[in-house]
């Protein structure tokens, strides 16, 4: 059974994002290999970042990096803290125990399209995450897209997140539940956007390559439902649960109670 809802689904906005974000890049490369093929090939492009639960990204990163054992919690008995001398009794109860926040590697998947003869990267496909969308990991993004936006490389970016910060630019679209991007190279600095409300299917755009050939096609919402047919996340969502935040209008969720009862 394929999701309820006609476009995105906003209840993969939570624990089930990270494996539907890796499923979705497998889903856009197998939809483009063979439009593209044989002077282009799509390769997925991981990078790791720094994350810290309730803190946001702390670090960004193209490489690897190694927090050695910054993930082991060890409780060790009350005997192993008393001193010399010193009796259970002796000891002052804390106040309070809480959590360190730890640092999270994150690994992100993005389609890199790149010509077979010279290996050059001609458009890079971002399926945006959370951890992009956060006060400070979207400052860290905007830093990499801004660098990115200086080379000879078309700029695919999907947002799919209806919450957290939106990429900036010179102008506003319209209030929507998701957004996708393209930046040529040919257009710049102007971008074009499709602004999804929840009720919409998500767009067909265009995947752009050399100036020599044309546009590749990429159909999103058909990419999306080919994630729910190969995983079945709709045997994973409890849609009698509260949706993850932002609150929708009171028409949307209206909407949303209707669409989840007729299932």
């Amino acid at each position: 059974m394929p999701s309820p809802f006609p476009g995105m689904d906003p209840y993969l906005e939570g624990d089930l994002w990270q494996e539907f974000h890796d499923t979705l890049a497998n889903t856009i490369r197998a939809q483009l290999l063979p439009q593209i093929a044989p002077k282009y090939v799509a390769l997925l492009s991981k990078r790791y970042v720094l994350s810290r639960a309730d803190l946001g990204i702390v670090d960004i990163t193209g490489e690897r990096v190694f927090y050695p054992d910054a993930h082991v919690v060890t409780n060790p008995t009350a005997s192993q803290h008393i001193m010399l001398g010193q009796s259970v009794a002796d000891i002052t109860t804390p106040t309070i125990e809480l959590a360190s926040p730890m640092l999270e590697e994150v690994p992100l998947l993005s389609v890199e399209i790149r010509d077979v003869a010279q290996r050059q990267l001609v458009t890079l496909i971002e399926i945006l995450s959370p951890v992009n969308k956060t006060a400070e990991g979207a400052r860290d993004y905007a830093q990499r897209r801004a660098e990115l936006l200086q080379t000879r490389t078309h700029l695919l970016e999907l947002d799919l997140l209806r919450q957290g910060n939106r990429i900036q630019l010179l102008g506003t679209p319209p209030p929507a539940s998701y957004y996708l991007y393209l930046s040529r190279v040919q257009r710049r600095p102007y971008t074009q956007v499709w602004a999804v409300a929840l009720r919409q299917t998500l767009p067909i755009v265009p995947v752009p390559l050399l100036p020599s050939d044309a546009d590749a096609t990429l159909h999103v919402q058909a990419a999306v439902d080919a994630c729910f047919e190969l995983v079945g996340y709709e045997r994973l969502i409890d849609y009698r649960a509260t949706l993850p935040p932002p609150a929708l209008s009171d028409a949307d969720a209206a909407w949303v109670v209707e669409l989840i009862h007729e299932q």
